[in-house]
């Protein structure tokens, strides 16, 4: 790539793919060198203005001086610039800037482009054609026996989540995916991609015997099973999953008051003992304005209308 720039330095098609080539393999400054050597010679260009953005929002949190690169880009409408991850991060950096409207804005011409399936579901790794709700119950999600037999013995999984919140023992990791304005958001994994984490469940092995037989979850390539602690004063920045593939279910297992969840316009909150389900590719919000730390176990599960073959073969996430 590098020889066929020198060969053709004027062309800036070459440059930009070579910036986007730094950026897969993770070479983030070398990609915003490229770019602004494009804007240099020509500042219009809308593709490297959305990765520039893209560069600033996501590497540098630089929310107000991606807003500007991104937009600018999208408004050219260049080949590659209309695209979910440009829409998405624009509209977060306005959301996050104070800019609510704006942002609101952004993701219903995002809808109208089809970038995202809805307004407010703006996943990025779908399948077409499935059912799509906010809200969803246990027998909808065609797990509500194993879902049952989980709340029953719900007791067994709080005492092994309380257990490993012993600070000693280090397994609870914080929030990394920058969704947290502030607070203190902690995690701690047993299954992830559909693949056992064998070193985590031998700190829980009565709540992974319990997950046992439970194929639609343990062996979800996109999702998780893991307990989430949240401590008083977090607050969780609106945000959408990255698939539609799953439905996700809360079961409450330390539920302070002040502890709320928004999906899409409805709020509700948690209940000791009780799963909450609901499609997480919908936007989502969370709130802990009690005073005593909120515990709850996590469990992705696979949409009930996808088929063997699709689960067999849709790349993890």
């Amino acid at each position: 790539m590098k020889q066929l720039i020198e060969r053709y330095p004027d062309e800036l098609l070459l440059r930009n793919d070579l910036g986007v080539k730094y950026l897969m393999i993770g070479r983030v400054d070398e990609a915003r060198q490229v770019f602004l050597k494009v804007l240099d010679t020509d500042p219009a260009n809308g593709f490297a203005m959305v990765h520039l953005g893209f560069i600033l929002k996501t590497s540098d949190k630089k929310y107000q001086e991606a807003i500007p690169y991104l937009k600018q880009g999208i408004e050219s409408n260049m080949p590659g610039v209309i695209d979910g991850r440009f829409f998405f991060h624009l509209g977060d950096a306005l959301f996050r800037t104070g800019q609510h409207n704006e942002s609101n804005e952004i993701y219903k011409l995002g809808a109208e482009k089809g970038v995202f399936p809805s307004f407010w579901q703006r996943s990025l790794y779908n399948v077409d054609g499935l059912t799509a709700r906010p809200w969803w119950t246990k027998s909808q999600s065609g797990n509500s026996k194993f879902l049952t037999k989980l709340e029953q013995n719900w007791e067994i999984i709080r005492d092994e989540g309380l257990i490993n919140l012993d600070e000693k023992r280090g397994v609870f990791e914080l929030e990394n995916e920058d969704l947290r304005e502030e607070g203190d958001w902690r995690q701690f994994t047993l299954y992830s991609q559909g693949r056992k984490n064998d070193r985590n469940c031998k700190k829980a092995p009565k709540t992974c015997a319990l997950l046992e037989g439970f194929t639609e979850a343990v062996n979800c390539k996109r999702g998780q099973i893991k307990y989430s602690v949240m401590q008083p004063g977090v607050h969780v920045w609106p945000h959408c999953g990255p698939t539609n593939c799953r439905i996700r279910s809360h079961l409450g297992l330390v539920i302070p008051d002040g502890a709320r969840i928004r999906i899409a316009n409805e709020t509700r909150t948690w209940k000791l003992g009780e799963f909450i389900v609901f499609d997480d590719s919908f936007e989502h919000e969370v709130w802990h304005d009690g005073t005593s730390l909120r515990l709850v176990f996590i469990i992705d599960m696979w949409h009930p209308e996808l088929t063997s073959l699709q689960k067999q073969t849709l790349a993890p996430i």
